[in-house]
């Protein structure tokens, strides 16, 4: 009989917690599905509500935050942020165009000032968190964002309509294609790719070479495609675009999960120490190289490691009218100054090389423009520094490790490639 009373006693129990585990799975049903609405979408809208006990709205916010506030140790309180207006959903702080215009400050707009960061003083910035576009979604996930995102995330679509004979990108329904066009490679970036490394003459037409060649600057990236058929290689590339009247391109770039920087070639070093990048390139990226006795290539120069690669798709390095002959020869001659030997040239592209110890800086005649830099010049000093119309020379120890032919880098000196894994991607999903 006892055993009989135990049994029952049992049932009851387990009838009980699956009652519970029901009515549990019944309510994070009914939770996720009501009025349809998104995590992020519920999400912004409790910050909206949170915020607005910072603005003296609603009591009971103001209330829960001192409650948490008590509740913590140490006595550390915590003050909720406002929701910026919707209106400045897609402010950017320091690169804020109304800010220029009505602080009227004065910027140079052939060095392309105007582009650059320029941030408020203390009682003009912003003390709220930006809202999401209406309608947000929670990103596709890489590797498949890659190749499509949300058109909600983005409320921008000019670009495919301006860009539809180079194949940037296509607007399906709710979703943005990226086909992996350019203006220079309109039938893919993974083709383009290769032909480079076909130029090079690296195995098996693999730009990385093996693992020499591991981190790129793409200047002018538009949605950064290039950048982003390059991490199948393991190569890590950061795009660079500035907030133009395409501001948008890299909310495309980042919303697709491809590493990239609002910024521009202006009158201010990028934000990277010398000899960062194996590779630099630029297609069709619309930039005066010759301006300012070629003050941007010698930025890209300092920014490029010893026996490093500037491939560079233009007019200028195919066209034959008489303009962009002239700018050819003349940068030619530049880059010859500079000690860059070209590797190959084959159709629309141009790649140069840059030298793998000082010898040839010696060998120029005395007086040659551009210069090398002085001495106390930090070429790893970028935070607000001013760039300068100068060649970086390499230090001693660099100097001494000579190399021969157009290897990238000497082989002794190459570290091991880096795992996309540090980065955030998955070998195994790229």
């Amino acid at each position: 009989m006892a055993r009989g009373r135990g049994d029952g006693e049992q049932k009851k129990r387990l009838v009980t917690w699956i009652v519970v585990l029901a009515i549990v799975c019944g309510c994070l049903y009914i939770y996720s599905q009501k009025d349809g609405t998104s995590a992020l979408e519920y999400g912004s809208k409790s910050l909206r509500k949170l915020g607005s006990s910072y603005l003296g709205g609603e009591d009971d916010g103001d209330e829960a935050s001192n409650k948490l506030g008590k509740d913590l140790q140490d006595g550390v309180m915590l003050k909720s942020i406002p929701v910026c207006d919707d209106g400045h959903s897609e402010l950017i702080p320091c690169l804020d165009r109304n800010l220029i215009y009505q602080t009227r400050l004065k910027l140079d707009l052939s060095l392309m000032e105007h582009y650059e960061r320029h941030c408020p003083v203390p009682e003009r910035r912003f003390n709220c968190l930006i809202p999401p576009p209406p309608g947000y979604k929670v990103p596709i996930k890489w590797p498949k964002s890659r190749d499509v995102v949300w058109k909600e995330n983005i409320p921008h679509t000019h670009l495919a309509s301006e860009k539809s004979d180079q194949n940037w990108m296509v607007v399906k329904g709710d979703k943005i294609e990226f086909p992996g066009g350019g203006t220079h490679f309109h039938y893919g970036a993974d083709k383009y790719i290769a032909a480079i490394a076909n130029m090079l003459n690296f195995p098996e037409n693999i730009l990385n070479n093996g693992g020499r060649l591991r981190t790129v600057l793409d200047v002018g990236c538009g949605v950064a495609s290039f950048g982003g058929y390059l991490l199948s290689s393991d190569m890590i590339a950061m795009s660079l675009a500035p907030n133009d009247v395409h501001q948008n391109q890299i909310q495309f770039a980042l919303e697709r999960g491809i590493p990239a920087y609002l910024g521009v070639l202006g009158t201010k070093r990028l934000p990277y120490p010398s000899r960062s990048f194996e590779l630099a390139h630029c297609s069709r990226c619309r930039i005066d190289w010759l301006q300012r006795n070629g003050i941007l290539l010698l930025e890209l120069d300092r920014l490029l490691r010893p026996g490093g690669y500037f491939a560079y798709s233009s007019p200028e390095a195919y066209a034959q009218d008489e303009e962009d002959l002239r700018i050819w020869r003349e940068m030619s001659a530049l880059v010859e100054r500079m000690c860059w030997k070209v590797a190959v040239k084959r159709n629309q592209t141009v790649i140069w090389v840059k030298p793998l110890t000082n010898d040839c800086y010696m060998e120029r005649e005395p007086g040659t423009q551009p210069p090398l830099c002085k001495s106390d010049d930090d070429p790893d000093a970028v935070w607000d520094v001013s760039m300068e119309a100068c060649i970086t020379p390499y230090s001693d120890q660099n100097h001494k490790a000579k190399g021969s032919g157009l290897a990238p880098w000497p082989a002794r000196l190459v570290a091991p490639p880096p795992r996309l894994a540090d980065f955030g991607y998955s070998n195994e999903n790229v």
